[in-house]
């Protein structure tokens, strides 16, 4: 239970569609708030100032509203249809009409913006103010009540400057509550990068010594200090990175009215000791107040016995455990509904699970294989004919039949989260009458055999929608305890999805630490990065390595920005953050689009009958397209730069 499920909850208890859903935000905001917004779609009007009204701040509980009200302007990201940050190489999907899919297609520009979030990440900054201008004045509220919500609104407007600056760059730093009659001359224009991000991580330190380390119960989800110093973390690396440190290449030219440059045009070494020691921060806050890598053990979830493996169920569970895991900083409690990522991943069924979200052949072959190392650089590992047809190897508990070698080998992370062709896909399935899951039986029920071929369980079947169009299926977020069911007798599995965890926090302070390379810091970093191998079931970075088919044997010489450290740090984020709304960002700061998002999306050959046609590799139609340098950054609103004479565009738009 968190806020926003008890918030919801208390006024709409049905399960309303997402289209609803995005009318009851603004039906919150407008009852709550006590003003009007004119339109769902990316606001270019400020709404009127009636903060003072005596509905919004009349009593404690209309405050708390009001406070609610304002973490509502934190980005969905567990809905899939909607939400930027699944538009990265890792999955492909026959949604076509959702805005995530249009999104990759590289159509948008500043009148025509597909997904924004300017105008309502600057409304949540905006609603933030509000509430610490107005919060004295409500009746019988008690100080510590009062500190508690203007700490939480500073966190709120720390982030929504941070979400800003992800997607756009240098933004309007909003340092108090805008005035609405301000002349159009006198608005505000865009500061530095440097200067917003320093701005922005000095407000998560402010918050931070406000907020408490940690949060239960009802108040799960809300603002802590560990969450701020962890998100502080996240800009200062992205601050670091080759798109935002000294890019020459794209930002020679990127001026503010006056002249200035609005990006930083030197390398600075000492923004990623900046990250690295920001992380680190925020790892020993976390790790001092009981968060850790969630691990599980024998005997733990008893009652979903797949998957058996026990690293494979630690690697699923991970942040699905609610009632144990400690690893997620910041969570995501509102729920997804029935277009969210389970049903979306789940095999087909005609009213409940859409068979969907499909993991690239590249995400596929970014996994590593069982020996820890890259598919094309374990010896072991037959790279040139991975496509083949072979048995499954005797005693693996990943599936039965016939596969391709591919599927074959390979980590635990990887069967824990993808679903491949005769391999297992956990979770619960209905009676035996349903033919859908006729080679769920011969699992025992409790989990699926699928089958990608043309006419299998998880295949095409004549559809023109729901089906996966790379002969995988997503598993990554999937609860085993969710049916696949045609009567959905079976309760949703309901969990935070996290914003932030410690893991990416290790994988920070290592890609840190590896390109500062100084004073004993590479060699921190690679132990926090060990770590994260560790809990995946492999050996370490040295360990795995010193057998490759190009070994590393030393450190020395392999650091630094440009080094094959850098490449196996990435690869190995790429790996653990898979689907959880990074790929997409970081890819863009490391300058990497043209690699990853402008190259044609490949799966397996699923109009195949068998599996000897579907194993063989197509180019999907999908249209992906980047250009570079322009869509590194996101445009503002048209609408925003034409209406002030202190706004500038970004490049090329």
């Amino acid at each position: 239970t968190s806020f926003f499920t008890v918030f919801s909850k208390r006024f709409f208890p049905a399960s309303p569609s997402p289209f609803l859903k995005k009318i009851i935000k603004y039906l919150f905001l407008a009852l709550f708030a006590g003003f009007t917004m004119v339109s769902c779609d990316f606001l270019d009007v400020v709404p009127a100032e009636k903060a003072s009204d005596k509905d919004a701040f009349s009593s404690p509980k209309a405050a708390e509203r009001f406070l609610y009200s304002c973490y509502g302007y934190i980005p969905q990201i567990n809905m899939v249809q909607t939400c930027l940050d699944f538009s990265g190489d890792e999955i492909i999907s026959p949604f076509t009409q959702e805005s995530y899919v249009k999104f990759a297609e590289g159509v948008y520009t500043s009148g025509n913006l597909i997904i924004s979030y300017w105008n309502d990440l600057f409304l949540g900054i905006r609603q933030c103010y509000l509430l610490k201008k107005n919060i004295t004045s409500v009746p019988r509220i008690d100080q510590a009540t009062i500190d508690s919500y203007v700490a939480q609104a500073d966190f709120l407007i720390a982030y929504f400057h941070m979400l800003l600056i992800k997607c756009y760059g240098p933004v309007v730093l909003v340092k108090e509550l805008p005035v609405l009659d301000t002349p159009k001359d006198n608005l505000l224009g865009r500061t530095s990068y440097d200067e917003c991000v320093q701005w922005t991580c000095d407000m998560f330190d402010d918050a931070a010594g406000r907020l408490p380390a940690t949060r239960t119960g009802s108040e799960y989800g809300l603002a802590t200090s560990v969450a701020a110093k962890a998100l502080k973390a996240r800009l200062l690396l992205y601050a670091a990175s080759p798109l935002f440190n000294g890019n020459t290449e794209y930002y020679s030219d990127f001026v503010n009215t006056d002249g200035s440059s609005l990006m930083p045009l030197s390398y600075d070494e000492n923004k990623w000791k900046k990250a690295a020691d920001a992380a680190l921060e925020a790892i020993n806050l976390a790790e001092s107040n009981g968060y850790s890598l969630y691990e599980m053990r024998e005997g733990d979830l008893s009652g979903y016995p797949e998957p058996q493996d026990l690293t494979q169920r630690t690697l699923r569970f991970t942040f699905m455990d609610k009632d144990n895991s400690k690893e997620v900083l910041f969570a995501e409690t509102r729920k997804a509904g029935a277009y969210g990522l389970q049903p979306k991943s789940l095999p087909y069924l005609s009213d409940g699970s859409w068979n969907g979200v499909a993991p690239t052949l590249t995400m596929v072959e970014r996994f590593y294989t069982k020996n820890g190392l890259p598919i094309d650089e374990d010896p072991e590992f037959d790279y040139q004919n991975r496509f083949s047809v072979v048995p499954f190897p005797d005693g693996a508990t990943y599936g039965e039949g016939q596969t391709i070698k591919l599927n074959v080998d390979r980590e635990p992370r990887f069967y824990a989260w993808i679903a491949f062709q005769n391999g297992y896909y956990e979770c619960q399935t209905e009676s035996k009458e349903n033919a859908y899951v006729a080679k769920a039986e011969r699992a025992e029920g409790k989990k699926w055999l699928t089958d990608f071929t043309e006419q299998g369980n998880c295949g095409k079947q004549g559809r023109n929608n729901n089906y996966s169009k790379t002969g995988y299926l997503n598993k990554k977020g999937v609860h085993p305890g969710v049916a696949a069911s045609k009567s959905q007798k079976e309760p949703s599995k309901d969990y935070p999805w996290p914003v932030i965890r410690l893991a990416e926090l290790y994988l920070s302070y290592a890609e840190a630490c590896i390109a500062y390379n100084k004073d004993g810091y590479l060699e921190k970093g690679m132990v926090k990065l060990d770590r994260i191998r560790e809990r995946a079931g492999l050996l370490s970075v040295k360990d795995s390595w010193k057998n490759a088919k190009n070994p590393i044997v030393s450190y020395e010489g392999n650091g630094g920005l440009n080094g094959k450290l850098t490449e196996i740090v990435r690869q190995e984020r790429m790996i653990e953050l898979y689907l959880e709304q990074q790929n997409f960002w970081d890819i863009r700061r490391w300058k990497l689009g043209d690699k990853y998002f402008n190259v044609p999306v490949k799966g397996m050959n699923i109009d195949a009958t068998d599996i000897n046609g579907f194993a063989t590799v197509k180019t999907l139609p999908d249209v992906r397209n980047f250009d570079t340098p322009r869509q590194y950054l996101l445009p503002i609103p048209a609408a925003e730069v034409s209406k002030n004479p202190n706004m500038v565009q970004n490049p090329n738009y």
